[in-house]
């Protein structure tokens, strides 16, 4: 079955299905929406998905969006290896981590925010990027407190789904300039997450779309 993966190659959420997807050891293609050009909102992305956002994963006639809901889909299609502890306790604490990033921290620093606060609110770069900064400290300040003992993942001695969520949050925190110190816990984990094969590969850097260095 043909898979592909619509995303950016700055998107966390995008970063994240890719993560998941390299964890899972499944192949896929990717197809780039530019959204610093607005290409989400061109009529043939919209027909894919008329909310106009990545990711979007199409496996034949299948078309998922929203980036959770297609690792969990993945999890449960692929189960090995699991993304999700198997004793529910555990299963919602994980749960609980990555609906922090995904709902309390990362909306309010996409680009759909970043452009508002530009074009509606005068806000410059400098503006934009310390309001991102601030609502990501204060949102890790709590999986901080949420972040396992010992580690040496975010939620103890095994990957799961909430540092596919930290890593691209950790990306994205050091592109606005965000003070990491407070956070050792989260640091020592996005360290010893990087040096796994599929967060490697997944990272913006490495994608076909990403800029690459004019030639000397």
């Amino acid at each position: 079955m043909s898979r592909l993966l619509y995303g950016y190659w700055r998107s966390s959420a995008a970063y994240r299905v890719r993560i998941a997807l390299a964890l899972k050891d499944l192949s896929w293609r990717d197809m780039s929406v530019d959204l610093a050009r607005g290409a989400q909102a061109s009529e043939d992305f919209r027909a894919v998905n008329p909310q106009g956002r990545v990711p979007v994963l199409v496996e034949g006639d299948t078309v998922l969006t929203q980036s959770l809901a297609i690792i969990e889909y993945l999890d449960e299609l692929h189960p090995d290896p699991p993304l999700l502890p198997r004793q529910p306790l555990e299963r919602a604490r994980v749960r609980a981590a990555c609906q922090l990033i995904a709902c309390d921290i990362h909306p309010l620093g996409n680009s759909g925010v970043q452009a508002a606060l530009r074009d509606r609110f005068g806000a410059d770069e400098a503006a934009r990027s310390a309001w991102a900064a601030h609502w990501i400290a204060r949102g890790f300040a709590s999986l901080e407190a949420m972040a396992a003992e010992g580690g040496p993942y975010l939620m103890g001695k095994a990957v799961t789904m909430a540092d596919v969520l930290l890593v691209p949050q950790m990306y994205n925190a050091r592109r606005f300039g965000v003070e990491l110190a407070p956070f050792p816990k989260l640091v020592a984990a996005d360290a010893a997450l990087a040096e796994l094969p599929a967060f490697a590969a997944a990272r913006p850097e490495a994608q076909p779309d990403a800029p690459r260095p004019a030639a000397a």
